[in-house]
């Protein structure tokens, strides 16, 4: 998921270790998950562009 990645290359950049940025990347995921479940809709990639 290319908006994971990006999360978790920004925490890496702040200088955040590896386990800290996996775990904030669970969580996330723990969100999309949560709001699969809830809305009973599928999963959709978010379009963004880096420049914003």
């Amino acid at each position: 998921d290319p908006v994971l990645k990006a999360f978790y290359e920004k925490k890496r950049k702040q200088g955040k270790h590896y386990y800290v940025c996996i775990g904030a990347v669970a969580r996330k995921l723990c969100y999309i998950i949560y709001a699969i479940l809830k809305n009973n809709k599928p999963y959709e990639i978010p379009q963004y562009s880096k420049e914003v």
